[in-house]
């Protein structure tokens, strides 16, 4: 008996086996994806397209190449310690080669040949002797303490600033640094950098609130958010990151919840550059801020898809805006410049990319890969396309996705905080950290004078110890060299001898100037 032909067979089983196999079809494109994440290549390069190649830079000026170079060597020799090493020319070449004379006369000061050398890292105790003095009465007068993180503490604040550094911009777990310290003689137990690390929060706070009070008066804000693990806790907790132009801030919360962009932007107004995530819906509400998109979320989704030939046109498409941006950059136009040359070349390339969707949107099934990438660029085009009536935002999001970066290297090394209370010292620190890497400022000597400077600062101008209004102080002590110490102890009358322990080569890195 011949099976009744599928065109004229209709019954229920005819449409559950359609919609399982729909549910494969998605299953299945669900694990390549994950294979895809798991073994696959990370990067989303791809080969040279069919476009034509971008119009060439003009090529550098050598006079400036020069100048840049001169700044360069000229800033990292102020910054370097020198030593003068007296070198004599040895007793069987002080005669002339030429007429055997035994008499050569010395030309001037010598001629100079210098290299850059490494010197290995080092602690140091510093005792302070601190002068006392006694009136008849009976009144005593004591020099002030030294200063220090918290009371009754042995470790300055330089030593505390390298701490939060090595965790919250090396990304170097503790138990690494105990081991480090342990190796050039000075054992100090993970517990007391935990007290370390932990009062370090306390102490900066009034920063980080001044700081993520920014936030929502700025106009353009980016935002993402990365999951970290917590001890105890079953699901995942998250870290938000908030990047202005002037700081990036981080926001722990327990929770992937939208309250968290809801208490951090509140009812401002402005534009706000993120993903799709319905987690900053609260804020972009009506008469809120502006939602804009992220090209670079629907080009890797399209990227994922590369094994069909359609995505060659649209990855070509998006790449010519960027090159769009490159340009602007290069030719360092100013804002309404950089608008017209995004209204003149990138508009069209963004209307193009709309009818490449739209054309290719019925070729495959929803829920495949490549219908989902097609959704998502079709669903979003109005975010998407806000950076073409906004000069001050981005086509995508890649700052906030940048900021995060010190997360998740941060979770593949000391893999979870040990509870809410410490994932919020967390934020603390990391926005700190952040925002001296995003104005170019070594944090380290950020820390340490803040640490000393925050509690008789002024409250009413905490703003001007954040990074990017930070000065540094005219006579920092903590930069005197060696020598003036030592001249100053043994003035004082104190043992100016020191103990130096330097760390091997190996552990150099996790050291302070390693």
């Amino acid at each position: 008996m011949v099976p009744p032909d599928d065109d004229d067979h209709d019954c229920g089983w005819k449409a559950y086996a359609k919609a399982q196999d729909a549910k494969l079809a998605a299953v299945m494109a669900r694990l390549e994806d994950l294979e895809r994440r798991a073994a696959g290549r990370k990067s989303e390069k791809r080969k040279a397209s069919k476009l034509p190649p971008p119009t060439p830079r003009a090529s550098a000026d050598p006079a400036t190449t020069a100048a840049k170079r001169a700044a360069a060597a000229e800033l990292r020799d102020a910054r370097l310690e020198v030593e003068l090493t007296h070198v004599s020319v040895p007793d069987g070449q002080r005669r002339c080669p030429a007429c055997d004379n035994d008499k050569l006369r010395p030309v001037g000061t010598g001629k100079l040949s210098s290299v850059i050398e490494y010197v290995r890292p080092h602690f140091r105790r510093r005792v302070f002797q601190r002068e006392t003095l006694s009136c008849r009465c009976g009144h005593i007068v004591t020099a002030p303490a030294p200063d220090r993180v918290g009371e009754k503490t042995r470790y300055a604040p330089s030593f505390v600033a390298h701490l939060v550094v090595s965790k919250c911009n090396d990304s170097i777990p503790q138990y690494r640094l105990e081991k480090a310290y342990r190796q050039i003689g000075i054992p100090i137990s993970r517990s007391t950098m935990c007290d370390l690390f932990h009062r370090a929060a306390d102490e900066l706070r009034p920063l980080y609130s001044a700081a993520l009070a920014l936030v929502p008066a700025a106009l353009d804000v980016h935002a993402d958010e990365t999951s970290i693990r917590q001890q105890g806790l079953d699901r995942r907790a998250y870290l938000w990151g908030f990047v202005t132009p002037d700081v990036v801030v981080y926001r722990y919360a327990p929770s992937r919840s939208g309250d968290t962009a809801k208490q951090v932007l509140g009812d401002s107004t402005g534009r706000l550059v993120v993903d799709q995530f319905t987690g900053y819906n609260a804020v972009t509400k009506p008469g809120q801020r502006l939602r804009a998109g992220c090209l670079a979320h629907a080009r890797r989704k399209i990227f994922e898809q590369r094994e069909h030939p359609e995505t060659q046109e649209a990855l070509d498409l998006i790449g010519a805006i960027y090159a769009v941006e490159h340009d602007a950059k290069a030719a360092q136009i100013g804002t309404a410049a950089h608008l017209d040359l995004r209204t003149q070349r990138s508009r069209p390339l963004f209307a193009k990319l709309l009818r490449w969707g739209r054309r290719h949107r019925h070729s495959f099934e929803p829920r495949s890969g490549m219908g989902r990438a097609i959704r998502y660029l079709l669903r979003n085009f109005r975010e998407l396309g806000r950076f073409l009536r906004f000069v001050t935002i981005p086509p995508d999001n890649n700052v906030a996705e940048a900021a995060l970066r010190r997360v998740a290297l941060g979770r593949k090394n000391f893999l979870f905080v040990g509870g809410e209370d410490a994932g919020h010292d967390l934020a603390v620190l990391y926005t700190l950290v952040a925002c001296c890497e995003k104005h170019g400022i070594n944090p380290i000597d950020y820390v340490t004078d803040v640490l000393t400077r925050v509690h008789s600062h002024p409250a009413r101008d905490v703003l001007d110890l954040l990074p990017h209004r930070w000065k540094p102080p005219a006579n920092p002590r903590s930069t005197r060299t060696h020598a003036t110490a030592r001249e100053s102890t043994a003035t004082a009358g104190v043992d100016s001898r020191t103990v130096t322990l330097r760390t091997p080569a190996a552990t150099a890195s996790s050291l302070p100037g390693g």
